[in-house]
Protein backbone atom coordinates (compact mmCIF):
# COMPACT_ATOMS: atom_id res chain seq x y z
CA UNK A 1 0.00 0.00 0.00
CA UNK A 2 0.95 3.27 -0.71
CA UNK A 3 0.87 6.51 1.61
CA UNK A 4 -3.21 7.14 3.12
CA UNK A 5 -4.30 10.00 1.66
CA UNK A 6 -5.13 12.69 4.22
CA UNK A 7 -9.02 11.91 3.47
CA UNK A 8 -11.76 9.55 2.06
CA UNK A 9 -11.74 10.28 -1.06
CA UNK A 10 -14.87 8.10 -1.50
CA UNK A 11 -16.60 10.52 1.06
CA UNK A 12 -15.31 13.29 -1.05
CA UNK A 13 -16.98 11.95 -4.24
CA UNK A 14 -19.94 11.12 -2.44
CA UNK A 15 -20.23 14.81 -1.23
CA UNK A 16 -19.24 15.99 -5.22
CA UNK A 17 -22.14 13.75 -6.18
CA UNK A 18 -24.72 15.67 -3.44
CA UNK A 19 -23.21 18.69 -4.65
CA UNK A 20 -24.30 18.27 -8.35
CA UNK A 21 -27.72 17.36 -7.25
CA UNK A 22 -27.68 13.83 -7.74
CA UNK A 23 -27.91 13.06 -3.97
CA UNK A 24 -30.66 10.39 -3.99
CA UNK A 25 -27.68 8.02 -5.31
CA UNK A 26 -25.02 9.91 -3.80
CA UNK A 27 -24.76 6.90 -1.08
CA UNK A 28 -24.85 4.02 -3.42
CA UNK A 29 -22.40 5.23 -5.48
CA UNK A 30 -19.88 5.32 -2.44
CA UNK A 31 -21.25 1.84 -0.93
CA UNK A 32 -20.85 0.44 -4.43
CA UNK A 33 -17.62 2.68 -4.71
CA UNK A 34 -16.15 1.47 -1.48
CA UNK A 35 -16.60 -2.36 -2.39
CA UNK A 36 -14.91 -1.85 -5.57
CA UNK A 37 -11.87 -0.19 -3.67
CA UNK A 38 -11.88 -2.62 -0.73
CA UNK A 39 -12.19 -5.54 -3.22
CA UNK A 40 -8.81 -3.72 -5.18
CA UNK A 41 -7.09 -3.69 -1.57
CA UNK A 42 -7.99 -7.66 -0.56
CA UNK A 43 -6.86 -8.97 -3.83
CA UNK A 44 -3.32 -6.95 -4.04
CA UNK A 45 -3.02 -8.83 -0.26
CA UNK A 46 -4.31 -12.04 -1.70
CA UNK A 47 -1.74 -11.65 -4.96
CA UNK A 48 1.16 -10.70 -2.81
CA UNK A 49 0.84 -13.56 -1.02
CA UNK A 50 0.50 -15.82 -3.46
CA UNK A 51 2.98 -14.43 -5.68
CA UNK A 52 5.85 -16.83 -4.16
CA UNK A 53 4.06 -20.12 -5.43
CA UNK A 54 3.72 -18.39 -8.77
CA UNK A 55 0.01 -17.94 -8.48
CA UNK A 56 -2.64 -15.63 -9.23
CA UNK A 57 -5.79 -15.68 -7.42
CA UNK A 58 -7.81 -16.99 -10.97
CA UNK A 59 -5.14 -20.20 -10.56
CA UNK A 60 -5.21 -20.48 -7.53
CA UNK A 61 -8.79 -20.75 -7.03
CA UNK A 62 -9.06 -23.40 -9.84
CA UNK A 63 -6.29 -25.47 -7.73
CA UNK A 64 -8.57 -25.31 -4.92
CA UNK A 65 -11.40 -26.37 -6.52
CA UNK A 66 -9.36 -29.17 -8.13
CA UNK A 67 -8.46 -29.84 -4.79
CA UNK A 68 -11.53 -30.09 -3.59
CA UNK A 69 -12.91 -32.78 -5.61
CA UNK A 70 -12.68 -35.98 -4.68
CA UNK A 71 -10.70 -37.71 -7.47
CA UNK A 72 -8.75 -34.26 -8.21
CA UNK A 73 -9.93 -33.56 -11.65
CA UNK A 74 -13.00 -31.74 -13.14
CA UNK A 75 -14.26 -31.16 -16.61
CA UNK A 76 -13.07 -28.05 -17.65
CA UNK A 77 -17.00 -27.07 -18.69
CA UNK A 78 -17.87 -27.66 -14.96
CA UNK A 79 -14.90 -25.72 -13.79
CA UNK A 80 -15.84 -22.84 -15.49
CA UNK A 81 -19.21 -23.09 -13.72
CA UNK A 82 -18.22 -23.61 -9.97
CA UNK A 83 -15.79 -20.66 -10.38
CA UNK A 84 -18.32 -18.63 -12.51
CA UNK A 85 -16.13 -17.37 -14.92
CA UNK A 86 -15.95 -17.66 -19.12
CA UNK A 87 -14.35 -20.83 -20.45
CA UNK A 88 -11.93 -19.08 -21.99
CA UNK A 89 -10.37 -17.94 -18.72
CA UNK A 90 -10.28 -21.23 -17.49
CA UNK A 91 -8.60 -22.21 -20.51
CA UNK A 92 -5.66 -19.40 -19.94
CA UNK A 93 -5.29 -20.72 -16.55
CA UNK A 94 -5.03 -24.52 -17.36
CA UNK A 95 -2.58 -23.37 -19.86
CA UNK A 96 -0.47 -21.63 -17.44
CA UNK A 97 -0.94 -23.89 -14.71
CA UNK A 98 -0.65 -26.74 -17.10
CA UNK A 99 3.13 -25.24 -18.02
CA UNK A 100 3.88 -25.15 -14.38
CA UNK A 101 3.54 -28.92 -13.90
CA UNK A 102 0.10 -27.95 -11.65
CA UNK A 103 -2.40 -29.65 -13.71
CA UNK A 104 -2.77 -31.96 -16.70
CA UNK A 105 -5.08 -32.70 -19.09
CA UNK A 106 -6.74 -35.56 -20.40
CA UNK A 107 -9.88 -36.45 -22.52
CA UNK A 108 -13.28 -37.54 -20.39
CA UNK A 109 -13.26 -41.54 -20.94
CA UNK A 110 -17.00 -41.79 -21.39
CA UNK A 111 -17.73 -38.32 -23.52
CA UNK A 112 -15.37 -37.45 -26.20
CA UNK A 113 -16.35 -33.41 -26.23
CA UNK A 114 -15.10 -33.17 -22.70
CA UNK A 115 -11.72 -32.51 -21.39
CA UNK A 116 -10.41 -33.21 -17.89
CA UNK A 117 -8.14 -30.99 -15.70
CA UNK A 118 -6.34 -32.65 -13.32
CA UNK A 119 -4.21 -31.80 -10.21
CA UNK A 120 -0.84 -33.60 -10.31
CA UNK A 121 1.09 -33.80 -6.75
CA UNK A 122 3.04 -31.00 -6.95
CA UNK A 123 -0.18 -29.27 -8.04
CA UNK A 124 -2.04 -30.87 -5.09
CA UNK A 125 1.07 -29.55 -2.66
CA UNK A 126 1.54 -26.16 -4.18
CA UNK A 127 -2.29 -25.87 -3.29
CA UNK A 128 -2.00 -26.52 0.40
CA UNK A 129 0.86 -24.36 0.84
CA UNK A 130 -1.01 -21.59 -0.87
CA UNK A 131 -4.25 -22.20 1.13
CA UNK A 132 -1.64 -22.45 4.40
CA UNK A 133 -0.49 -19.15 3.07
CA UNK A 134 -3.93 -17.36 2.15
CA UNK A 135 -5.47 -18.58 5.62
CA UNK A 136 -2.65 -17.12 7.91
CA UNK A 137 -2.15 -13.59 5.63
CA UNK A 138 -5.16 -12.98 4.74
CA UNK A 139 -8.57 -14.71 5.55
CA UNK A 140 -7.08 -15.16 9.18
CA UNK A 141 -6.31 -11.27 9.59
CA UNK A 142 -9.17 -10.25 7.17
CA UNK A 143 -9.62 -6.15 8.95
CA UNK A 144 -13.09 -7.43 9.58
CA UNK A 145 -14.68 -8.03 12.96
CA UNK A 146 -16.24 -11.63 13.16
CA UNK A 147 -19.59 -9.96 13.50
CA UNK A 148 -18.98 -7.58 10.14
CA UNK A 149 -18.21 -10.87 8.39
CA UNK A 150 -21.77 -12.37 8.86
CA UNK A 151 -23.37 -9.35 7.99
CA UNK A 152 -21.02 -8.73 5.00
CA UNK A 153 -21.72 -12.52 4.12
CA UNK A 154 -25.48 -11.65 4.70
CA UNK A 155 -26.10 -8.70 2.47
CA UNK A 156 -23.79 -9.66 -0.50
CA UNK A 157 -25.16 -13.18 -0.56
CA UNK A 158 -28.77 -11.22 -0.85
CA UNK A 159 -27.48 -9.09 -3.24
CA UNK A 160 -25.97 -11.92 -5.43
CA UNK A 161 -28.95 -13.80 -5.43
CA UNK A 162 -31.37 -11.00 -6.68
CA UNK A 163 -28.68 -10.47 -8.99
CA UNK A 164 -29.59 -13.97 -10.29
CA UNK A 165 -25.96 -15.05 -9.25
CA UNK A 166 -27.87 -18.49 -7.66
CA UNK A 167 -31.23 -19.35 -6.63
CA UNK A 168 -31.45 -21.59 -3.09
CA UNK A 169 -35.34 -22.30 -3.51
Amino acid sequence: MGTPLPRDPIAEARRNWERHGWSDVAAPMAAITAIMRTQQILLARIENVLKPFGLTFARYELLALLSFARSGALPMNKASALLQVHPTSVTNAVDRLEKAALVTRSPHPTDGRTTLIELTAEGRTVSKRATAALNSEVFGQSGFSEDDVEELIRIFGIFRRNAGDFDDG
